[in-house]
């Protein structure tokens, strides 16, 4: 029996209802039981507007969903009503909405009703109007969760990087930057990457210090910290090398040099992947699938209302919680 994937609202003002219908029509989907956690009345406003015809269960109760065939089950937070929702407006209303919808479904999953997450795209301007301090879905996961040590995960077809912090500088970095912490973000990648298909995958962690690995030179925090967790994993049976530096580290994995670049801050994983042409794919949040699509980098306010929404990285994101969560 497939496990139940659950499928977030997302942002009910934006482009998210439309991409959660789209790609609930679309053959490339893996079959299986689909829950949307979010709002009955603004998934059907959609289905009606776009001339869908998805046939709609509204549930109260997780407990009591049936699964009927082509029928797309939704349990209705009933967050918004529509006479309060502008499309595409950033507002308090719609952020709020957002934000309770995925903590909703982080609550089932750590519960074990679901099996994974896969979210439309989340406003961020509106969630934080609202209150909610986003800056990504590992930050939310560890406020709900009580820990830190999940991880980031970035993938598509030309590169994967893991980064492991929320967002901060480098000074903040380093601090939070301890062997444990390290030693299991290294754990985390072997062990998504196998499940993703890769038998051995070879991963590399880059330093903190620009010039980590070069003619020998290292920060403390590599000697103390990276290090020792590198050679406490390779001791595990782990592919693993590094540091190298953050400069060069993730050239070399475009080369063909890497399969998956462990990464200890935000930028380290950003920055270089936007240099490189990383424009699409999906974010999925590694220890717990959480995966959050992307739509080459475009918020839903910015397309909202276009009818323009792109199901695919939905799809994508929607068969990676099946690999990830063994479904």
């Amino acid at each position: 029996m497939n496990k139940i994937i659950g499928i977030t609202m997302g942002d009910p003002s934006g482009i998210g209802p439309e991409i959660i219908l789209k790609s609930f029509l679309n053959k490339k989907i893996k079959s299986g039981k689909y829950l949307v956690i979010g709002d009955y009345e603004i998934i059907d406003f959609f289905n009606k507007k776009l001339g869908l015809n998805v046939k709609l269960e509204k549930l109260i109760n997780i407990d009591n969903i049936n699964f009927s065939k082509d029928v797309l089950s939704i349990l209705d937070l009933g967050l918004i009503k529509m006479e309060n929702l502008k499309i595409g407006e950033v507002s308090l209303n719609s952020g709020n909405a957002a934000f309770q919808y995925l903590k909703k479904a982080i609550e089932l999953a750590m519960n074990g009703k679901i099996s994974g997450i896969a979210t439309a795209p989340l406003n961020k301007e509106a969630m934080n109007k609202a209150g909610h301090f986003y800056s990504g879905h590992t930050e939310i996961l560890g406020y709900y969760t009580s820990t830190k040590d999940y991880a980031m995960l970035l993938y598509d077809e030309k590169l994967s990087t893991i980064h492991v912090s929320t967002h901060v500088s480098l000074k903040e970095a380093i601090k939070r930057t301890k062997k444990e912490r390290v030693e299991e973000v290294i754990r985390l990648a072997d062990k998504t990457f196998r499940k993703l298909g890769l038998k051995n995958p070879k991963i590399a962690v880059a330093g903190l210090n620009p010039h980590s690995g070069e003619n020998g030179l290292f920060g403390m925090e590599e000697i103390e910290e990276i290090i020792p967790a590198i050679n406490s994993s390779i001791s595990k049976g782990i592919n693993v090398e590094g540091p190298i530096p953050p400069d060069t580290v993730f050239l070399k994995a475009v080369e063909g040099n890497y399969d998956v670049v462990v990464a200890m801050y935000h930028d380290q994983g950003h920055i270089p992947l936007k240099l490189l042409g990383f424009n699409s794919g999906v974010n999925v949040t590694v220890g717990l699938p959480i995966i959050r699509t992307s739509v080459d980098h475009g918020t839903a306010f910015e397309i909202a209302g276009k009818n323009i929404a792109n199901e695919e990285s939905m799809i994508n994101a929607i068969n990676l919680v099946h690999k990830l969560s063994d479904a």
